[in-house]
């Protein structure tokens, strides 16, 4: 049940970011003779968009030994979504993650994404604005 919520979401959020796009890759594919319907195209991205995105962080370049974390702001298609960022000490993002909501548990879900796949990559430091708000 959570994962069917989950997969309606995905599509919801794939037909507005990628609206139109679809039909011009059904359009490529049959140029080259293959017919292809855009609804399997887009099938196509929310079940193998996780993985690629998985195998590109194995990849990431190893980073110094300490990190800065900052949150801010940024309006999205006229609505205000919760930026978390970390950058190392070159200004090369580590990770981001962008929320609707500010609060704890996307604080926690921020430093899990950036933590959970590389552990030997883990910072020593993690520094902040200092901001208390």
């Amino acid at each position: 049940m959570i994962l069917n919520a989950i997969a309606e979401k995905l599509k919801r959020q794939s037909k507005d970011d990628f609206k139109g796009r679809y039909r011009d890759l059904e359009e490529m594919f049959k140029e080259r003779g293959f017919e292809v319907d855009h609804s399997s195209v887009n099938r196509w991205v929310l079940a193998y968009a996780p993985m690629i995105e998985k195998r590109l962080r194995q990849f990431r370049r190893p980073h110094c030994g300490s990190i800065r974390v900052d949150e801010t702001y940024v309006k999205i298609r006229g609505q205000w979504r919760h930026l978390y960022r970390a950058i190392d000490k070159h200004g090369n993002p580590v990770d981001f993650l962008l929320t609707a909501k500010r609060d704890l548990d996307a604080a926690k879900r921020f430093f899990r994404k950036m933590l959970k796949d590389e552990p030997l990559l883990s910072p020593g430091k993690i520094g902040t604005d200092g901001a208390n708000t």
